[in-house]
């Protein structure tokens, strides 16, 4: 079976489990919260490859880093990443900007915001700086689901959930204000729609 180890709050990881609930793949859940010894001990031990969760384990043990490498592997052959050399392309180009752009000011600032060991970093002049920025980055999103109802034209694809993760809690977590943005209120309730859709807080047992 699967294992996927996962930070349960955050967004990176629940790509990969909302992914995994659209396939219905099984899988064993391991939490690794940050900064606690269990993270700390994998990390030590090599299961973490990069340092950094989420880590997918294959049935031969081989050991899979990075959300958005993990989403591609386990969507191949689904229509979730389509087959086609452009419409790939597209796709990846929606999850190298997600990684690249969105994640280092919308997940940034939700992180500032929601957990205590950065709070040191709460700082007006950064928190207004990311919220400037991150605006900017949703009006982005906005110029293509204003009149489209995905990301691209192949119908919803593994972009969709690397941009869904941190924008449905945006607003919640870290502050932003998507009543400018119909279209992306619109996309966030139709992907939320989808049969096997899980939450953020929706952790299965281990």
């Amino acid at each position: 079976m699967l294992k996927l180890y996962s930070m349960p709050s955050s967004g990176n990881s629940y790509k990969v489990r909302l992914l995994l609930a659209f396939l219905g793949k099984p899988y064993a859940h391991i939490a690794l919260e940050n900064l606690s010894p269990e993270l700390m001990a994998a990390n030590a031990d090599g299961t973490l490859p990069f340092g950094t969760l989420p880590v997918l384990e294959l049935e031969n043990g081989t050991r899979l880093p990075e959300s958005n490498a993990i989403l591609c592997f386990l969507a191949e052959g689904t229509p979730w990443l389509p087959a086609g050399r452009l419409e790939r392309a597209q796709v990846l180009s929606w999850m190298f900007w997600e990684q690249n752009r969105h994640e280092g000011v919308i997940a940034v600032r939700a992180a500032i915001l929601t957990y205590e060991d950065r709070a040191h970093l709460r700082t007006s002049d950064r928190l207004s700086d990311l919220l400037a920025r991150g605006q900017a980055l949703l009006g982005t999103m906005e110029g293509r689901l204003a009149d489209a109802d995905w990301l691209t034209d192949t119908g919803p694809t593994v972009a969709d959930i690397a941009l869904y993760a941190y924008t449905h809690t945006a607003e919640e977590r870290g502050g932003f204000d998507l009543d400018p943005f119909p279209g992306i209120r619109a996309w966030l309730a139709r992907l939320a729609s989808l049969p096997g859709y899980v939450g953020l807080d929706d952790i299965p047992d281990a």
